[in-house]
């Protein structure tokens, strides 16, 4: 392992800090940087998540993705966990949450807001940096392929009916341009690129070395997306620590509840590591573009809802690297590691 990937988590917790200093430090800078958005897609963390998913999408064979289809176990739990499961927990806790235990410490319509918001988190399941976790825990390029691309199929046509439903918000409108952009960006153009690379290495021995060359800036670019996301948001965390403190209990209970449900079933089914561990790791993080885009077009950029998707930005990264250091350290309890 390289120096960065050794200590990964001491470096995205400098990051975390740096990116809240440079944010009010040096607010300017980190403007210029919100303003570099598309369809609520910022293209500054989208060029810094395409670096840290091509390196994965190099190891994709596309003969073996066929043969991936014939393991419906892995993919079978993903699908139950993020759409049958997921969506209802996580409105269950942000009711739990927001009109019990923590009742007595907000306004009832605030309180609203941010369960709407931990709603649209939970209808979202990841796209992009379940590459990343599923590259951190050796997991099979070519099975978290299939997974990412039938769950953007099935969020095409459930995500809009499942959110209208715990919302009883009818005229849910689906922001397409970020949807399309996301698969686009952090799923077509990283795969094209590393069929492309695959082919010109030739030999799977090259491959696997240029991989191992290039897996280090994979992990620069997670750190540097960590210090610009906490840096967009630097001035609220500071103004609202509370609040924000609030908002991420119930997306932590959620986020390792959904993981071990994914996780044990995985165990319990017997499923090998290289697949369990991304099953998993893709229902506990959120495409957090889609969920904020939605949150800003029906309750407003200032608003509750969109604060809470916000806070699950930030929440899901220390998170999600606590859950890749667990499922690597129980690798040896799973068949075919």
């Amino acid at each position: 392992m390289s120096i960065f990937e050794r200590y990964l988590t001491l470096w995205v917790a400098l990051a975390m800090v740096a990116g809240i200093l440079i944010g009010n430090a040096a607010p300017a800078l980190v403007q210029m940087i919100a303003a570099a958005e598309f369809a609520s897609v910022n293209l500054v963390v989208a060029v810094l998540i395409w670096a840290m998913v091509y390196p994965m999408m190099v190891g994709v064979d596309p003969a073996a993705v066929k043969s991936a289809v014939k393991q419906p176990k892995g993919l079978g739990i993903t699908l139950v966990v993020n759409w049958l499961i997921k969506p209802f927990s996580m409105a269950a806790l942000g009711v739990l949450f927001f009109e019990g235990i923590f009742a007595d410490f907000l306004a009832p319509e605030d309180a609203q807001q941010y369960i709407a918001g931990l709603i649209l988190l939970g209808a979202a399941p990841c796209t992009a940096m379940v590459f990343v976790w599923s590259q951190l825990t050796r997991g099979d390029e070519n099975y978290t392929l299939l997974q990412v691309s039938v769950n953007d199929v099935v969020m095409v046509f459930a995500f809009a009916p499942i959110v209208a439903f715990l919302l009883g918000v009818t005229d849910i409108e689906v922001p397409w341009e970020t949807l399309v952009l996301s698969v686009l960006l952090f799923v077509l153009l990283p795969l094209l690129a590393g069929i492309w690379t695959r082919r010109r290495l030739g030999s799977a021995a090259q491959v696997k070395a240029f991989q191992a060359r290039v897996k280090p800036w994979s992990v620069v670019g997670l750190i540097a997306t960590v210090a610009i996301l906490f840096g967009l948001q630097g001035q609220v965390i500071l103004d609202r620590p509370q609040v924000i403190a609030l908002i991420a209990v119930p997306i932590l209970v959620q986020s390792y509840g959904i993981f071990a449900v994914a996780y044990g079933a995985a165990f319990a089914l017997k499923v090998p590591h290289r697949i369990a561990a991304p099953c998993a790791l893709i229902g506990t993080s959120n495409f957090f573009e889609l969920a904020v885009a939605v949150a800003i077009s029906l309750f407003g950029l200032n608003s509750g809802a969109a604060l809470a998707t916000v806070v699950g930005v930030l929440v899901e990264v220390p998170v999600m690297l606590s859950l890749v250091g667990f499922a690597n350290r129980t690798r040896s309890r799973f068949p075919g590691r």
